[in-house]
Protein backbone atom coordinates (compact mmCIF):
# COMPACT_ATOMS: atom_id res chain seq x y z
CA UNK A 1 0.00 0.00 0.00
CA UNK A 2 1.27 3.19 -1.09
CA UNK A 3 0.78 6.01 1.27
CA UNK A 4 1.84 9.77 0.62
CA UNK A 5 1.78 13.08 2.36
CA UNK A 6 2.24 15.90 0.34
CA UNK A 7 2.15 20.36 1.14
CA UNK A 8 0.55 21.26 -1.95
CA UNK A 9 0.31 24.75 -1.28
CA UNK A 10 -2.60 25.64 -2.58
CA UNK A 11 -4.65 21.80 -4.28
CA UNK A 12 -6.74 24.27 -7.24
CA UNK A 13 -2.96 26.71 -7.85
CA UNK A 14 -1.06 22.67 -8.26
CA UNK A 15 -4.15 20.64 -9.19
CA UNK A 16 -3.07 19.72 -12.42
CA UNK A 17 0.57 18.46 -11.18
CA UNK A 18 -1.21 16.82 -8.46
CA UNK A 19 -3.17 14.82 -10.87
CA UNK A 20 -0.37 14.08 -13.13
CA UNK A 21 1.60 12.62 -9.95
CA UNK A 22 -1.05 10.65 -9.11
CA UNK A 23 -1.72 9.12 -12.27
CA UNK A 24 2.16 8.24 -12.67
CA UNK A 25 2.60 6.85 -8.50
CA UNK A 26 -0.60 5.24 -8.45
CA UNK A 27 -0.74 6.05 -4.90
CA UNK A 28 -3.33 4.09 -2.23
CA UNK A 29 -4.00 7.21 -0.26
CA UNK A 30 -2.75 10.39 -0.14
CA UNK A 31 -2.67 13.46 2.45
CA UNK A 32 -2.89 16.80 1.25
CA UNK A 33 -1.71 20.26 3.97
CA UNK A 34 -2.27 23.65 2.74
CA UNK A 35 -5.08 23.09 0.53
CA UNK A 36 -6.27 26.73 1.21
CA UNK A 37 -9.73 26.29 -0.07
CA UNK A 38 -13.24 25.90 1.62
CA UNK A 39 -14.68 22.35 1.55
CA UNK A 40 -17.54 23.60 -1.08
CA UNK A 41 -14.87 24.67 -3.48
CA UNK A 42 -12.74 21.81 -3.59
CA UNK A 43 -11.95 20.11 -6.68
CA UNK A 44 -13.80 16.66 -5.72
CA UNK A 45 -14.48 15.93 -9.80
CA UNK A 46 -10.63 15.53 -10.92
CA UNK A 47 -9.73 12.64 -8.03
CA UNK A 48 -12.85 10.79 -7.99
CA UNK A 49 -12.91 10.26 -12.01
CA UNK A 50 -9.01 8.26 -10.86
CA UNK A 51 -11.44 6.19 -8.39
CA UNK A 52 -10.67 8.06 -5.16
CA UNK A 53 -12.85 9.20 -2.17
CA UNK A 54 -11.96 12.27 -0.94
CA UNK A 55 -12.60 13.92 2.72
CA UNK A 56 -11.49 17.63 3.34
CA UNK A 57 -11.38 19.99 5.66
CA UNK A 58 -10.56 23.52 4.77
CA UNK A 59 -10.82 27.68 4.80
CA UNK A 60 -10.42 30.20 2.38
CA UNK A 61 -6.85 31.23 1.24
CA UNK A 62 -5.00 29.04 4.16
CA UNK A 63 -4.66 26.33 5.93
CA UNK A 64 -6.58 22.98 5.08
CA UNK A 65 -6.02 19.59 5.09
CA UNK A 66 -7.28 16.63 2.82
CA UNK A 67 -7.35 12.64 2.69
CA UNK A 68 -7.80 11.27 -0.97
CA UNK A 69 -8.26 7.54 -0.77
CA UNK A 70 -8.74 4.45 -3.06
CA UNK A 71 -10.46 2.80 -0.34
CA UNK A 72 -13.61 3.61 1.87
CA UNK A 73 -12.84 6.08 4.47
CA UNK A 74 -14.38 5.91 7.78
CA UNK A 75 -14.82 7.50 10.99
CA UNK A 76 -13.68 10.87 9.67
CA UNK A 77 -12.97 13.54 12.78
CA UNK A 78 -12.28 16.61 11.84
CA UNK A 79 -9.94 18.91 14.00
CA UNK A 80 -9.32 18.04 17.42
CA UNK A 81 -13.10 17.05 18.27
CA UNK A 82 -15.54 15.53 16.53
CA UNK A 83 -18.86 17.15 15.66
CA UNK A 84 -20.93 15.23 18.81
CA UNK A 85 -18.31 16.51 21.39
CA UNK A 86 -18.16 19.65 23.42
CA UNK A 87 -15.56 21.99 21.39
CA UNK A 88 -15.61 24.87 23.40
CA UNK A 89 -11.94 23.84 25.03
CA UNK A 90 -10.70 23.44 21.86
CA UNK A 91 -12.82 26.82 19.96
CA UNK A 92 -9.44 28.49 19.26
CA UNK A 93 -7.49 25.85 17.78
CA UNK A 94 -10.39 23.84 15.63
CA UNK A 95 -10.68 27.53 13.71
CA UNK A 96 -7.72 26.81 11.65
CA UNK A 97 -8.33 23.46 9.65
CA UNK A 98 -5.06 21.91 10.21
CA UNK A 99 -5.92 18.23 11.18
CA UNK A 100 -8.09 15.46 10.05
CA UNK A 101 -7.89 12.29 10.94
CA UNK A 102 -10.17 8.59 9.59
CA UNK A 103 -10.01 4.74 9.15
CA UNK A 104 -9.16 3.77 6.11
CA UNK A 105 -8.90 -0.23 5.38
CA UNK A 106 -7.39 -0.93 8.43
CA UNK A 107 -5.13 2.24 8.95
CA UNK A 108 -5.42 4.75 11.14
CA UNK A 109 -4.53 7.76 9.20
CA UNK A 110 -3.82 11.35 10.79
CA UNK A 111 -2.81 13.82 8.82
CA UNK A 112 -1.87 17.62 9.85
CA UNK A 113 -0.54 20.48 9.34
CA UNK A 114 1.58 22.25 12.51
CA UNK A 115 1.74 25.85 12.53
CA UNK A 116 4.94 27.44 11.24
CA UNK A 117 5.09 29.68 14.75
CA UNK A 118 7.01 32.22 12.69
CA UNK A 119 9.31 33.16 15.13
CA UNK A 120 10.45 32.60 19.03
CA UNK A 121 9.13 35.90 20.16
CA UNK A 122 5.70 35.77 18.48
CA UNK A 123 2.22 35.12 19.89
CA UNK A 124 2.10 32.56 16.80
CA UNK A 125 5.25 30.77 18.41
CA UNK A 126 3.09 29.97 21.42
CA UNK A 127 0.30 29.29 19.37
CA UNK A 128 2.37 26.22 17.82
CA UNK A 129 3.35 24.73 21.24
CA UNK A 130 0.02 24.92 22.75
CA UNK A 131 -1.14 23.31 19.35
CA UNK A 132 1.26 20.49 19.66
CA UNK A 133 0.43 19.87 23.00
CA UNK A 134 -3.45 19.81 22.30
CA UNK A 135 -1.98 17.17 19.21
CA UNK A 136 -0.46 14.82 21.88
CA UNK A 137 -3.67 14.90 24.30
CA UNK A 138 -5.41 13.98 20.75
CA UNK A 139 -3.44 11.58 20.06
CA UNK A 140 -3.82 9.83 23.55
CA UNK A 141 -7.42 9.94 23.18
CA UNK A 142 -8.03 8.63 20.00
CA UNK A 143 -4.92 6.25 19.54
CA UNK A 144 -5.20 2.98 21.08
CA UNK A 145 -2.51 0.72 21.45
CA UNK A 146 -2.78 -1.91 18.57
CA UNK A 147 -4.17 0.44 16.55
CA UNK A 148 -1.99 0.55 13.37
CA UNK A 149 -1.27 4.18 12.46
CA UNK A 150 0.35 6.56 10.07
CA UNK A 151 0.42 9.63 11.38
CA UNK A 152 1.81 12.55 8.32
CA UNK A 153 2.10 15.81 7.43
CA UNK A 154 3.91 18.78 7.29
CA UNK A 155 5.36 19.03 11.13
CA UNK A 156 6.83 22.36 10.30
CA UNK A 157 9.59 21.01 12.17
CA UNK A 158 13.44 19.48 11.74
CA UNK A 159 13.52 16.89 14.41
CA UNK A 160 17.28 16.62 14.56
CA UNK A 161 20.00 18.97 13.01
CA UNK A 162 20.74 16.61 10.02
CA UNK A 163 17.19 17.54 8.79
CA UNK A 164 18.43 21.17 8.10
CA UNK A 165 21.40 21.67 5.49
CA UNK A 166 23.19 24.04 7.38
CA UNK A 167 22.02 23.35 11.56
CA UNK A 168 24.95 26.11 12.90
CA UNK A 169 22.86 29.09 10.70
CA UNK A 170 19.13 27.94 12.13
CA UNK A 171 20.32 26.86 15.82
CA UNK A 172 18.03 27.84 18.34
CA UNK A 173 15.60 29.34 15.81
CA UNK A 174 12.35 28.78 14.64
CA UNK A 175 11.56 25.13 13.46
CA UNK A 176 15.05 24.19 15.17
CA UNK A 177 14.34 25.13 18.70
CA UNK A 178 14.99 22.75 21.82
CA UNK A 179 11.19 23.60 22.80
CA UNK A 180 9.63 22.68 19.27
CA UNK A 181 11.56 19.43 19.07
CA UNK A 182 10.69 18.97 22.97
CA UNK A 183 6.77 19.38 21.91
CA UNK A 184 7.52 17.11 19.21
CA UNK A 185 8.77 14.37 21.16
CA UNK A 186 5.51 14.50 23.44
CA UNK A 187 3.61 13.86 20.72
CA UNK A 188 5.25 11.36 19.23
CA UNK A 189 5.94 9.61 22.59
CA UNK A 190 8.08 6.23 21.57
CA UNK A 191 4.44 5.19 19.95
CA UNK A 192 5.88 6.36 16.41
CA UNK A 193 8.74 5.91 14.15
CA UNK A 194 10.45 7.90 11.96
CA UNK A 195 9.86 5.71 8.59
CA UNK A 196 12.01 7.89 6.63
CA UNK A 197 15.02 7.37 9.30
CA UNK A 198 14.75 3.15 9.12
CA UNK A 199 16.18 3.74 5.88
CA UNK A 200 18.28 6.93 5.86
CA UNK A 201 20.41 7.73 8.70
CA UNK A 202 22.59 10.29 6.91
CA UNK A 203 21.73 14.53 6.20
CA UNK A 204 21.36 15.97 2.80
CA UNK A 205 17.44 14.86 2.39
CA UNK A 206 14.83 17.37 2.20
CA UNK A 207 11.31 17.60 1.23
CA UNK A 208 11.05 21.80 1.31
CA UNK A 209 13.15 24.57 -0.47
CA UNK A 210 12.65 28.20 0.62
CA UNK A 211 11.03 30.19 -2.82
CA UNK A 212 14.04 32.71 -1.94
CA UNK A 213 17.24 32.82 -2.72
CA UNK A 214 17.49 29.62 -4.95
CA UNK A 215 17.57 27.60 -2.54
CA UNK A 216 15.84 24.39 -4.70
CA UNK A 217 18.96 25.20 -6.95
CA UNK A 218 21.56 25.03 -4.10
CA UNK A 219 19.65 22.33 -2.26
CA UNK A 220 19.56 24.39 0.29
CA UNK A 221 16.47 22.62 2.25
CA UNK A 222 14.69 21.29 5.67
CA UNK A 223 13.27 17.89 5.99
CA UNK A 224 9.91 19.03 8.05
CA UNK A 225 7.59 16.71 6.35
CA UNK A 226 6.80 13.17 8.22
CA UNK A 227 5.77 9.97 7.94
CA UNK A 228 5.11 8.09 11.44
CA UNK A 229 3.97 5.16 11.96
CA UNK A 230 3.07 2.80 14.92
CA UNK A 231 5.39 0.40 16.37
CA UNK A 232 3.38 -2.21 15.05
CA UNK A 233 3.87 -1.52 11.23
CA UNK A 234 7.70 -1.44 11.41
CA UNK A 235 8.05 -4.84 10.15
CA UNK A 236 5.44 -4.12 6.85
CA UNK A 237 7.32 -0.98 5.92
CA UNK A 238 8.96 -1.60 2.78
CA UNK A 239 10.23 1.72 1.68
CA UNK A 240 10.15 5.37 2.27
CA UNK A 241 11.15 8.26 -0.25
CA UNK A 242 10.81 12.07 -0.89
CA UNK A 243 9.96 12.82 -4.42
CA UNK A 244 12.30 16.02 -4.84
CA UNK A 245 11.67 16.11 -8.75
CA UNK A 246 8.03 17.62 -8.10
CA UNK A 247 9.83 20.54 -6.56
CA UNK A 248 11.01 21.03 -10.45
CA UNK A 249 7.93 21.48 -11.72
CA UNK A 250 6.90 24.99 -13.24
CA UNK A 251 5.43 27.30 -10.53
CA UNK A 252 5.67 24.08 -8.07
CA UNK A 253 5.04 23.58 -4.32
CA UNK A 254 8.02 24.59 -1.97
CA UNK A 255 7.43 21.23 -0.61
CA UNK A 256 7.96 17.94 -2.16
CA UNK A 257 5.60 14.98 -1.58
CA UNK A 258 6.85 12.03 0.99
CA UNK A 259 5.82 8.19 0.19
CA UNK A 260 5.72 5.01 1.59
CA UNK A 261 5.36 1.04 0.38
CA UNK A 262 3.11 -0.81 3.37
CA UNK A 263 2.68 -4.63 2.85
CA UNK A 264 -0.26 -4.77 5.15
CA UNK A 265 -1.41 -8.54 5.60
CA UNK A 266 -4.65 -10.32 6.07
CA UNK A 267 -7.00 -6.84 5.05
CA UNK A 268 -9.69 -7.51 2.94
CA UNK A 269 -9.54 -4.31 0.19
CA UNK A 270 -12.65 -2.12 -0.27
CA UNK A 271 -12.93 -0.85 -3.59
CA UNK A 272 -15.88 1.37 -5.57
CA UNK A 273 -17.13 0.15 -8.73
CA UNK A 274 -19.17 2.02 -11.60
CA UNK A 275 -22.49 2.54 -9.27
CA UNK A 276 -21.12 3.38 -6.14
CA UNK A 277 -21.86 -0.42 -4.95
CA UNK A 278 -19.00 -1.49 -2.33
CA UNK A 279 -16.94 -5.07 -2.84
CA UNK A 280 -14.56 -6.28 -1.16
CA UNK A 281 -11.49 -8.70 -2.65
Amino acid sequence: MLIATWNVNSVRTRLSQIINWIKNVNPDILCLQETKVIDNSFPLTPFEELGYEVTVHGQKSYNGVAIISKFKIENIIKGFTNENEEKSNFLNFNEQKRLISADINGLKIINVYVPNGSSLDSDKFDYKIKWLNHLSSFLDKQVREDDLVCFVGDFNIAPFDIDIHCPQKYEGGIMASKIEREALKKVIKGRFIDSFRIFEKNTGHWSWWDYRNNAYELNKGWRIDHIYISNNLSSQLKSCVIERSQRENSQPSDHAPVLINLEIDNQSEVYFDDDDDLFEI
